[in-house]
């Protein structure tokens, strides 16, 4: 089962990288001088059935015109279904959301989730950091772990990868019901952003 598990990752995460190259969000960016970086599940290669791609991009001085410039920009792609803002530039994550729905083909809809992060705030760089720590900390056991129990959950069951890679890695879960268990117990705390 697990093979069958990795094989349908490794489908995923291919097919993945053909949309992000095809939607060409990371050179619309990247030609406004932005740096753009992979993180989640895609740059960790757990990306299993949630069809999503992550991406953190910085610049500085960032304005909402400046912003919604490159958006308008990657919104031309007749692919690109729907685009979703959250301004968090007033907050400590100096930052503003992007949430892009990109109809790959009639039957394959894509969420691309674009972060754009002012250079030098207090998350410039915190995500690439955990997801490189993940890689370095967790066993290949763990990483198989993880694969399986995002294959087994449903697909209207909101897990978030987060809670996935912390559950297993300083949680122990081994089960899909220790981790929706795990997962109520975290979600009853304070929020925070975990890091191994």
């Amino acid at each position: 089962m697990e093979q069958t598990i990795n094989e349908f990752s490794d489908t995923q995460q291919k097919r993945a990288f053909e949309v992000l190259e095809e939607s060409r969000i990371a050179e619309i960016w990247e030609s406004y001088g932005c740096k753009v970086n992979l993180i989640g599940s895609l740059k960790m290669g757990l990306l299993v059935k949630h069809r999503d791609i992550d991406l953190h991009v910085y610049s500085s001085g960032i304005t909402l015109d400046f912003s919604f410039g490159i958006m308008a920009k990657v919104a031309e792609n007749p692919k690109v279904a729907e685009v979703k803002c959250i301004n968090g530039l007033h907050t400590d994550e100096h930052c503003v959301a992007w949430h892009v729905l990109y109809k790959a083909t009639e039957n394959e809809v894509w969420q691309i989730d674009i972060i754009h992060i002012e250079e030098g705030s207090q998350y410039d760089g915190f995500f690439e950091r955990m997801a490189a720590r993940i890689t370095e900390v967790a066993s290949e056991e763990q990483l198989q772990l993880i694969r399986k129990l995002k294959y087994e959950t449903p697909d209207n069951e909101e897990i978030h990868g987060v809670e996935y890679y912390e559950g297993v890695i300083a949680g122990g879960v081994k089960s899909l019901e220790e981790l929706r268990e795990w997962v109520a117990r975290r979600r009853a705390k304070e929020f925070y952003y975990w890091m191994p």
